[in-house]
């Protein structure tokens, strides 16, 4: 099929660097994203595994994202007073990374570097401030979709649509036909994020976290684009236990950032080190405030006639390697649509067939991983807090994270998941 028309929904990470692939096989791709621009904030994320082989294949991506990465060459676990009681550093080997990954950048930076690289591409469009309002798929599922959109842009028709848009996709639902939360499994955790004008790491490239029984979690890295302040992220783990523990915050979120914001608040109430100054004065005054609910998302299938996802849209709540699974999934997706040779649906299936073994490998955790970040009782955090003080003065948390790259997700090796050598020569 020559120039197949694809519409990619969302401008994020997973909806450029597909972009980017298609276009490379040769197809004429759309991108629409809803909010009115490029989002810059974010927090910081990993490229690791499968993300690493992938970005060293998009040409001086590597380079670009070693010349932004986020300025943490360390991470410090502090008690309640303030003092370190461990530090951890990266491994230096980005084929076997740790907690801290070799490529750590800000989520907008990595943003805007893929759409830098997709922007100028004549075969590569963007419209913000656009989202689906309508999809109908073709009787029998092997056509072009109908697509009608929420503003500006007329309906039109697309041999592929690929949404990209988030764990909590609409277009997902829309494509497949099902609930928004449809085939997603909570994970009971939720994160917030915001910026500060104060600094409270002094410039410190270490990054500083600190812990607080049950399950919560504040951690404050520098933040070179916010002269003197710093970027926060708090999360709060409950236990796996079958109850829904997160739909307190779902429905703060659902009622506005300031009732979130009181929500956030009271959740972390009792904590000590700098959490009452960072709840009471910089989470109120951050312009950048945002938050959300882990999930991993699971469907039966990532494709339906000519629709079908990429990243966390069809594979989201893999901890630590969204990123990956992002950037990896567009390169999948168009490497086989190439192969397939105008054959949409064989395309699509031999995607499937191979990136699912990955992700669901990706969505286990490592043995006691989030019991470890954020133990449950007092106890527990007690023991966590001595057994990780022991471990990162002897030395033996290199060992480790060793063990832990022998398991499943994010600590793998990067020749874990291997992916084919496609030969893109734009004619799909």
């Amino acid at each position: 099929m020559s120039n197949l028309r694809v519409l990619v929904v969302g401008a994020s990470i997973a909806g450029p660097s597909t972009a980017y692939w298609l276009a490379k096989a040769g197809a004429k791709v759309t991108v629409i994203e809803r909010f009115p621009e490029l989002r810059k904030g974010g927090q910081a994320i990993d490229i690791r595994t499968v993300g690493v082989t992938t970005m060293r294949k998009m040409g001086d991506m590597e380079a670009q994202v070693q010349a932004n990465k986020a300025p943490i060459e360390g991470l410090a676990f502090v008690r309640e007073n303030g003092r370190p009681y461990g530090v951890i550093g990266s491994t230096g080997d980005s084929d076997q990374q740790s907690l801290l990954s070799e490529y750590e950048i800000f989520r907008g930076d990595l943003s805007r570097i893929l759409y830098d690289k997709t922007n100028d591409n004549p075969n590569i469009s963007y419209v913000f401030g656009e989202q689906i309002a309508s999809l109908q798929h073709d009787e029998k599922n092997n056509g072009p979709i109908k697509v009608g959109f929420a503003n500006r842009l007329p309906p039109a028709e697309y041999d592929l649509v690929v949404a990209c848009d988030g764990a909590t996709s609409r277009t997902r639902a829309l494509g497949l036909g099902i609930g928004l939360r449809d085939h997603t499994r909570r994970l009971n955790i939720w994160a917030a994020y915001f910026s500060t004008k104060h600094d409270y790491v002094d410039g410190s490239k270490i990054g500083h976290a600190y812990n607080a029984a049950p399950g919560k979690v504040v951690a404050v890295q520098t933040a070179p684009e916010h002269e003197g302040g710093n970027r926060v992220v708090v999360m709060r783990m409950f236990p796996r236990d079958g109850k829904d523990h997160t739909l307190p915050f779902r429905d703060a979120q659902q009622a506005g950032d300031e009732v979130l914001k009181k929500h956030v608040r009271e959740e972390l109430d009792g904590m000590g080190w700098i959490v009452p100054q960072l709840m009471r004065e910089d989470m109120d005054a951050a312009d950048d405030f945002y938050a959300s609910e882990w999930i991993q998302v699971n469907p039966p299938t990532l494709s339906k006639g000519r629709f079908t996802m990429v990243g966390d849209a069809g594979y989201g709540g893999a901890p630590g390697a969204g990123t990956s699974l992002a950037l990896a999934g567009g390169y999948v997706l168009a490497g086989e649509l190439s192969q397939s040779r105008g054959d949409v649906a064989a395309g699509l299936k031999a995607y499937e067939d191979r990136i699912r073994p990955i992700f669901e490998d990706m969505h286990k955790l490592p043995p006691g991983g989030v019991s470890f970040m954020a133990p449950q009782t007092k106890w527990g955090l007690a023991l966590r807090n001595f057994f990780f003080a022991f471990l990162a003065r002897s030395g033996l948390i290199t060992f480790m994270q060793k063990v832990w790259g022998r398991f499943e997700g994010a600590f793998a090796s990067s020749d874990k998941y291997p992916l084919p050598d496609y030969k893109f020569d734009g004619r799909l």
